[in-house]
């Protein structure tokens, strides 16, 4: 079944590895703002451009009290490998279990050339102080969408 979450929904709680080291525990972020988005595949054109715009406005999250995690189902080793060769400056955490991607019902069936198979729906988060879902976006096209998440936490 999946989980349907929408604007006021209790966000999942979660705790996962970093890149970079650390930890990211969701329950220890109330408080702080956190953009949870998530993306497919490490190093594939799509992906890498949306965590290339999400690095390069780092410092406005920074600014506006946020912090950003990317979160996919590659291991850590392909995280590492993602950052280091495209200079990301975000922490991407690996969900190789698909457990967060499931609480969060971006787990779904897709479909290309007429071939359904399961995958990873690219969807953005944004988790208020309180632990709740301040906005979503599901089936994200990447042109933009760093912009539009900035322009809603500059607005929220």
């Amino acid at each position: 079944m999946t989980t349907t979450l929408e604007p006021g929904s209790l966000a999942p709680t979660f705790s996962a590895p970093l890149t970079g080291g650390g930890t990211i525990d969701l329950a220890q972020q109330r408080g702080k703002t956190v953009v949870l988005y998530f993306y497919p595949k490490d190093d594939t054109a799509g992906c890498t451009q949306e965590a290339i715009d999400f690095s390069s406005r780092v410092k406005d999250f920074e600014e506006l009290g946020a912090i950003v995690v990317g979160v996919s189902r590659d291991g850590m080793k392909s995280h590492d490998r993602f950052v280091a060769k495209h200079g990301l400056t975000i922490p991407l955490a690996p969900d190789e279990s698909g457990a967060i991607a499931e609480a969060y019902g971006v787990w779904v069936e897709k479909s290309m050339y007429g071939r359904k198979y399961m995958g990873v729906e690219r969807s953005t988060f944004v988790i208020g102080p309180d632990g709740r879902i301040k906005a979503v976006w599901r089936k994200v096209k990447i042109p933009g969408h760093v912009d539009a998440v900035v322009n809603f936490l500059r607005k929220s």
